[in-house]
């Protein structure tokens, strides 16, 4: 007699019938036809560049064939594809640079329901060689420069902040809104001396200089940068060479600030005359300043951060426009100095970065 409680292992355990495999996802196709060839190109960019990282930051499936792309999947893969790709559209069509990092950008944002080619479209503002902001910050940080006589523009490398203020400084004299172009930087060594350098003083600070010797040959033709640097239009000097001086009709950067004292930074800021816009640009993370010394980029923020006519922005890692490795790196570097400030604080017995709550814990 069979055990009613036992199972036959030969017998296969039926299905209920309410178990139904679930439903598949909707699917859905979009079209998004380019006005010609070079439109093409810059959206997919050489050798299809931004076409594969468009292809990484989507699951829909992407098809370019001539002036024609071709979206299909998911229906809300679909979607959210179609609005990335449109985006990086509107972005190479109002002028601006598409590259596989500001696609990433673009997709960030867009999925924030905003837009990168709006967020970073100057209005009113043209700047040299058909140049155009990547990041939302950038586009802020222009603003404020047009807008302000003294910008102090402070964040990591790579953000664009000195090539930027270079740009607007060449426009601003092409618009016979200023004479000449001062470009200043202070001559401290990173590790190296300035004595075991061959030649004399020119040649020996001829290196510090030269990131604002390559912004300005990016934005002159060589013929009129020869000419301006030899007819004094265009001035590149150590800041020493600053003092006594009062500066009317010029667009004045000091570059790498964080490496100023305090006192140079007065005597720099002073030097300001009248018709003359200033932009400060430095990295408060890359002081190469001895230690018992304070940052003059850092004490004028103190002294300074109120006063009307002059603007402050702030760059972070996702201004970086260098490889994406960069903004990886400084966020690495961010947070080990965070560590390591808050081990010395605690030797000392004190709190640094650690929240209120969680200090008794």
């Amino acid at each position: 007699m069979t055990d009613p409680t036992q199972t036959d292992p030969q017998q296969t355990p039926s299905t209920p019938a309410d178990a139904a495999p679930a439903p598949a996802a909707p699917q859905a196709t979009a079209t998004i036809t380019l006005e010609h060839q070079r439109e093409a190109y810059a959206l997919l960019g050489p050798q299809d560049a931004n076409l594969r990282r468009m292809r990484e930051l989507t699951k829909a499936k992407l098809i370019a064939r001539g002036e024609t792309i071709s979206v299909s999947g998911d229906a809300a893969e679909v979607t959210r594809a179609e609005r990335m790709v449109r985006d990086a559209l509107d972005v190479v069509r109002s002028g601006g640079e598409l590259t596989p990092d500001s696609l990433l950008r673009s997709a960030r944002l867009s999925d924030e329901g905003r837009s990168l080619a709006a967020e970073t479209q100057v209005t009113g503002l043209s700047l040299p060689r058909g140049l155009k902001p990547k990041t939302p910050g950038q586009k802020e940080y222009l603003e404020k420069v047009e807008k302000s006589d003294i910008t102090f523009g402070v964040g990591p490398a790579g953000t664009g902040k000195t090539y930027l203020a270079v740009a607007m400084a060449v426009q601003a004299l092409k618009n016979r809104k200023v004479k000449r172009i001062i470009l200043t930087r202070p001559a401290v060594e990173a590790g190296e001396k300035l004595g075991f350098l061959p030649g004399d003083l020119q040649a020996k600070i001829d290196p510090y200089l030269r990131p604002l010797y390559d912004a300005l040959q990016d934005m002159l033709d060589q013929e009129k940068f020869e000419s301006y640097l030899t007819s004094g239009v265009i001035e590149i000097a150590p800041l020493a060479f600053m003092r006594g001086r009062t500066l009317n009709d010029a667009f004045i950067i000091l570059d790498e600030a964080q490496n100023t004292t305090g006192e140079q930074m007065k005597m720099f800021l002073t030097r300001m005359g009248y018709s003359s816009k200033v932009v400060v640009t430095g990295d408060v993370t890359q002081i190469d300043l001895p230690r018992h010394i304070t940052s003059g980029l850092a004490i004028s923020k103190r002294v300074l951060g109120n006063i009307e006519g002059i603007a402050w922005h702030e760059f972070t890692d996702v201004d970086v426009v260098r490889h994406p490795l960069v903004g990886r790196i400084i966020k690495a570097y961010e947070a080990a100095e965070d560590a390591e400030e808050d081990r010395r604080a605690a030797r000392r017995g004190e709190f640094a970065s650690i929240p209120e709550d969680d200090r008794d814990r």
